[in-house]
């Protein structure tokens, strides 16, 4: 047995195979071949493979997400028929005698700099079509296992680390846990891993090796700890802290239709941080008193297009029915630092995380930001809808919002749709200038939240992402909690509510300090409502 230790950041304990994800593919040798003809038609194997693959996952988009957004597959489907494309490849492995690898891989950067170059915006934008379908093709060519839908039994899914993109488009069905070398408390892997219920181990560093794929292991998200090939001993052991797990679990129902109120009678409301409308059967289930964080920019990652105001109304509208008379709060898209997304065609950053994200892009591409207000109005009706705008510096910003959302109501009023003009608009509080001039930002809203992950990386100036500085990156740092209570001081004076939304809302070190504050609300992961609604009833 070999034990490799890392942080648990999402509880839970699972036993399973583990399987490495091999998407990152920098070296492509050059090759010649001895018999092209040959390599071709090995190309030409894949090539079919590649369409079939398509074309399964063409059905599947149609079923879930509709005829929009499945003909990203069918765009690509046609690419692999492109005779351009075809010619380049048939060229360099027939006549110049190339391996497969090499003339995909080569083809595929000329076809990308072709169309970067081009002046045709439409055109221009397919070159990251050609960069996917030529990882297709290589995957297939590397013999590379990309997907999970090959594994008949759900496994322990391991990697240098996920982009949320990556691990909200994993099925969810296959993956008993998550774990990774790189990655900290506050990455996004864990807070995705949290949301889903996932046990996740991360910062295991070098010694989560591709050496142990397909080996069974032990993942304890309780102490951060991969058992490989455990012994008998262990697995009886970590079996007993399991059970006693579900035990607690078991016990922690009984506190469901029960209020969040402590002795003395104080009321806070506890709600859940959710991803997508997946994970409204969990809120559910976990008894939450309402949404606290809709992150809308899942539909962003999701999607190969910049999601159409229909599909996003859709959206809302079945959460905020789905939810009843319970508040949700859906956050403005939050695109930018690490969630990258290819269609929005950002340019690189030196520091992403003090660059153009959440509600800046937002604001410096107003179509964008038009499009979701519209359908996140239109959808106002059908629910107790509340939405909040992220990364605020400043009241100027607040008030640029406030003009949009004038000017979106005024159309939707001419268009005869109807609309809640009552909606509830707050802010994320997440920077330290966010939390000095909270006093005249309340003036503007009804309520904040605050974002305590991103409050923290820029009160202390260190990148949450960055695991070697994570001994730096203390939550519980007095100078975080001052802004916190600053800011909640802030707002009680003027009337209005505020909550925290970040990882700190889940902490139940600091809940009876929270309480102290009169805070209004604690947002988190829909596995942590009943912990939590247990501490505050005891305080």
């Amino acid at each position: 047995m070999e034990c490799i230790k890392g942080k648990g950041v999402a509880r839970g304990i699972v036993m399973g195979k583990l399987l490495f994800s091999q998407r990152d593919r920098t070296n492509i040798s050059k090759q010649k071949v001895e018999i092209p003809k040959e390599e071709y038609e090995r190309y030409h194997r894949a090539k079919e493979k590649a369409k079939s693959q398509l074309e399964v996952l063409y059905e599947k988009a149609l079923k879930e997400v509709g005829e929009s957004a499945a003909q990203i597959f069918v765009i690509h489907q046609t690419l692999l028929e492109d005779v351009e494309y075809e010619s380049h490849v048939k060229q360099m492995i027939l006549e110049q005698g190339y391996n497969a690898e090499y003339a995909v891989n080569a083809t595929s950067e000329l076809f990308q700099d072709m169309f970067r170059n081009l002046e045709d915006e439409y055109i221009k934008e397919r070159f990251s079509d050609v960069e996917d379908i030529s990882k297709r093709l290589l995957d297939i060519l590397f013999e590379t296992k990309t997907e999970l839908s090959g594994e008949r039994e759900p496994v322990i899914i391991c990697g240098d680390d996920f982009a949320p993109s990556e691990t909200i488009q994993m099925d969810k069905n296959k993956i008993l846990a998550i774990c990774t070398r790189q990655g900290s408390a506050s990455s996004h892997t864990a807070i995705l891993a949290k949301t889903m219920n996932l046990p996740a181990v991360v910062a295991c560093g070098e010694a989560l090796e591709k050496f142990y794929d397909g080996k069974v292991a032990i993942v304890d998200g309780y102490d951060g700890i991969i058992y490989i090939d455990p012994d008998e001993e262990t697995v009886k052991q970590l079996r007993m802290k399991r059970d006693d797990a579900l035990k607690r679990k078991i016990h922690l129902q009984d506190l469901k239709g029960k209020e969040s109120v402590t002795k003395n009678g104080q009321k806070v409301w506890v709600c859940a941080n959710v991803g997508g409308l997946n994970d409204i059967s969990r809120v559910k289930e976990n008894d939450g008193e309402g949404i606290g964080l809709f992150r809308s920019e899942v539909l962003y990652l999701e999607s190969s297009d910049y999601p159409k105001e229909e599909e996003q109304f859709l959206c809302y509208k079945k959460i905020l029915q789905e939810m009843g008379e319970k508040k949700v709060i859906i956050r403005t898209m939050d695109i930018g630092a690490d969630k990258k997304i290819d269609y929005f065609h950002l340019e690189k950053e030196e520091n992403p995380a003090l660059g153009l994200r959440a509600i800046r892009l937002c604001l410096e591409r107003p179509e964008i930001f038009k499009t979701q207000l519209r359908a996140l109005y239109r959808a106002s009706v059908y629910g107790k809808l509340g939405i909040m705008f992220p990364m605020i510096t400043s009241v100027e910003e607040v008030q640029e919002i406030k003009e949009q959302i004038d000017r979106v109501q005024q159309e939707l009023s001419e268009e005869h749709i109807q609309f809640d003009k009552g909606v509830e608009l707050g802010i994320m509080i997440e920077t330290p200038a966010a939390a000095m001039i909270s006093d005249l930002l309340a003036e503007e809203v009804d309520f904040f939240s605050i974002g305590s992950n991103d409050l923290t990386q820029y009160a202390l100036a260190v990148d949450r992402q960055n695991q070697k500085l994570e001994r730096y990156c203390n939550p519980h740092h007095l100078g975080v909690l001052r802004m916190i209570e600053m800011v909640v001081i802030n707002a009680h004076s003027r009337g209005k509510w505020a909550g925290i939304c970040g990882e700190l809302a889940g902490d139940l070190t600091l809940t009876e300090y929270f309480v102290r504050l009169q805070i209004d609300e604690l947002s988190v992961v829909p596995s942590m409502i009943l912990p939590l609604r247990e501490k505050i009833r005891s305080l």
